[in-house]
């Protein structure tokens, strides 16, 4: 749970980072491989990130409405990043403008239970780090690169010279 706005938006802005570098790596050939039947393809992971941040933002009060609920996936994996972008941005604001340290400490209804504010910017953080993961391991699975998020990954490894670790 974040008791201080200052320290939120510093994860933040760091994670959605990775999570734009991720974005970025998907191809539009790969962005709709299902590589099982209960695995969602990148771009729904893609989408779904992005529209959680709306969803739940709206949820919490920070904004009016989900202008994203209704909207189709874009048509491309860039037009995807963009929206996500705007979107981290808008939280951004909207965190910063609608809320203060104080506030974090009071609950509001979320999915039918009580959650502090707090608690609401921490899941933000977490869902999207849950689903980013689960990009990486199908990026692997679909021959795509993947990024470094908390250390080098094979490629970065290798890039450096240095055996990827075992």
């Amino acid at each position: 749970m974040y008791h201080h706005i200052a320290h939120f938006i510093e994860d933040w802005q760091a994670l959605t980072g990775y999570t734009v570098r991720v974005f970025e790596l998907i191809t539009e050939d790969t962005k709709q491989i299902k590589i099982h039947e209960n695995v969602r393809t990148l771009e729904r992971l893609a989408w779904h990130i992005t529209q959680t941040i709306t969803e739940m933002g709206t949820r919490a009060g920070l904004f009016d409405a989900d202008e994203t609920e209704h909207q189709l996936v874009p048509a491309t994996m860039a037009d995807i990043a963009a929206v996500y972008k705007a979107n981290s941005d808008r939280l951004i604001t909207a965190v910063q403008t609608r809320w203060n340290d104080a506030a974090l400490n009071e609950k509001v209804n979320m999915y039918g239970e009580e959650w502090s504010k707090g608690t609401v910017l921490s899941v933000l953080i977490g869902h999207e780090s849950h689903h980013r993961s689960q990009m990486t391991v199908i990026m692997r699975m679909v021959d795509l690169p993947v990024p470094g998020i908390f250390g080098p990954s094979k490629e970065e490894w290798e890039q450096m010279g240095l055996p990827a670790m075992e």
